[in-house]
């Protein structure tokens, strides 16, 4: 049995348009002390696991082995998707790649986290639970109203319900309650045990995933195969629908680093400056003056500029979505 931290490098961080583009998404973004979110990722699991294992696409591929060769590190196992099929598939690949009693630690490449006491003891305790066959999920105590996760309805370390992404009453109900946590995202559990849940639940998700391992050439998935592969997230496909699932209610500072208004906050905590009124400028060295506005960022690149309310921060998604069918060039 070994202990595998399977790192998800696939997503594209619409959220943070313009930084974070197709060729280059939020994980690989070098604006956390010099370093990226994915190699942050790597580093701080580095102490639990024995093997690396970097499930990826063909988009960004050769940035996951550029931040990893920044690291020193040469030894890993990775695995190109061809085209994206969400993630209960790119879970499939890793588990269908590794042995059935191998733990697999599934960690999204884009997270900020403080690897301190509190997360060591967490993975301790999912790792422990999921040698005992369960299929183990994090949920982070949540300090406000977030709107942008998804939650985890808990009793101790029992499931009562997962939840999707909340508007702002029943968020605030859910805080109040008590008894909900934000869903990290973040999972552990044997291989085999995860697959036969799979193949219980979604069996033709883990059927084309196995033909497509099975035909892979070195590491690269085949694209014509993997279009068969129905798309669905892991947590309909599992997490939601199995009676093997359990809890660690954790206590560990968590971003998904999934908005701008992440974005902020980390960079107001580092010493990067708003004014009076909580406007911030990124991206650009330009005097900027903001008048009569608050909670405004501006964020520049070269070849685009985002004036955006902090607390719409959420719908920047929709701007990419548009840029994606009509101005492409702007995404990629």
């Amino acid at each position: 049995m070994k202990i595998i931290n399977v790192v998800l490098s696939g997503g594209v961080g619409s959220r943070l348009w313009p930084l974070s583009r197709k060729s280059c998404p939020k994980q690989y973004l070098p604006i956390f002390e010099g370093n990226t979110l994915f190699q942050k990722t790597v580093q701080r699991n580095q102490a639990f696991c024995e093997e690396l294992m970097i499930v990826g696409n063909k988009n960004n591929f050769m940035l996951s082995r550029k931040d990893l060769e920044g690291l020193g590190i040469i030894n890993y196992i990775e695995i190109v998707e061809a085209c994206r099929r969400n993630t209960a598939a790119a879970i499939a690949f890793a588990a269908l790649s590794a042995k059935p009693e191998d733990v697999l630690f599934v960690t999204p490449s884009d997270h900020l986290i403080d690897a301190g006491e509190n997360y060591t003891a967490s993975v301790h305790r999912a790792i422990e639970l999921a040698k005992k066959d369960h299929i183990v999920t994090f949920g982070l105590k949540p300090d406000h109203p977030e709107t942008g996760y998804g939650y985890i309805e808990s009793e101790g370390e029992e499931v009562k319900s997962f939840r999707e992404k909340p508007n702002l009453d029943t968020a605030e109900r859910f805080l109040k309650k008590g008894n909900f946590l934000w869903n990290s995202g973040m999972f552990c559990f044997k291989a085999g045990v995860f697959l036969e849940e799979l193949g219980r639940f979604e069996p033709q998700v883990l059927k084309y995933s196995k033909v497509v391992i099975d035909s892979a050439e070195d590491v690269f998935l085949d694209y014509e195969k993997s279009l068969k592969i129905p798309s669905t997230s892991v947590d309909f496909a599992v997490m939601e629908r199995s009676s093997k699932i359990k809890v660690v209610p954790s206590a560990f500072s968590w971003s998904d680093m999934g908005s701008f208004e992440s974005v902020f906050e980390y960079l107001e905590n580092h010493g990067y400056q708003s004014d009076e009124d909580g406007n911030m400028v990124i991206g650009t060295d330009l005097h900027t003056e903001f008048v009569g506005l608050k909670n405004t960022m501006f964020i520049q690149t070269k070849d685009a500029i985002l004036i955006l309310q902090k607390e719409k921060a959420q719908d920047v998604k929709k701007v990419f979505e548009k840029l994606e069918k009509e101005k492409p060039d702007l995404v990629d």
